[in-house]
């Protein structure tokens, strides 16, 4: 299994994330599966990649020449993609994923989740995309998609593209028994 993972570059946040990032990341090589993510070795983001090749995964790295440039390339990564822009850093992670999940994070986080949430509405891919909800870090965000659904912005039935889980359990045991919803055309 291929998890790109989203999530933080800040070296700033609370412990309890970087817990729930090392745990995450732990896993996913203990289960001999293979990391994306955004190829840095700084912030949430260094502490997972870390700590899933500490357990034995594949990690691979998928960055812009801007912030390799700036020094930001993780030099540890089994391999390193180094993109033009940002779009085609998205696409790489995009393509090569079988699930995705949004561990808590910033603007960039936030930006990429809603992109495979909107190419899911819109059919381009039937994978599975998990919000880890450590700490009810994902609430706010929640709240404002019922927002949407109850002001007929979004179909309520999209509350389906996305799962929350609490745990790392609960995320791999969602990811594993995964099967696809169909869901209805977005027009309404």
């Amino acid at each position: 299994m291929r998890f790109t993972a989203y999530t933080s570059s800040s070296d700033v946040v609370d412990d309890r994330y970087r817990a729930v990032a090392r745990a995450f990341g732990y896993r996913i090589g203990e289960r001999g599966d293979a990391l994306i993510y955004g190829g840095t070795d700084v912030g949430l983001m260094g502490v997972l990649a870390l700590a899933t090749r500490e357990a034995g995964g594949h990690v691979t790295g998928v960055l812009p020449q801007l912030m390799a440039d700036r020094g930001l390339a993780d030099p540890a990564c089994d391999e390193l993609l180094i993109t033009d822009g940002m779009g085609d850093r998205k696409r790489a992670m995009y393509e090569r994923a079988d699930a995705f999940v949004a561990l808590p994070g910033g603007l960039g986080t936030m930006e990429e989740l809603l992109e495979v949430l909107t190419l899911k509405q819109l059919g381009y891919h039937d994978k599975p995309i998990v919000l880890v909800d450590v700490h009810g870090f994902w609430q706010p965000l929640l709240a404002m998609f019922e927002h949407l659904f109850e002001q007929g912005f979004a179909k309520r039935e999209y509350a389906g593209l996305w799962h929350v889980a609490p745990t790392i359990d609960e995320l791999f045991d969602h990811v594993d028994h995964y099967r696809p919803r169909q869901l209805p055309s977005k027009w309404f």
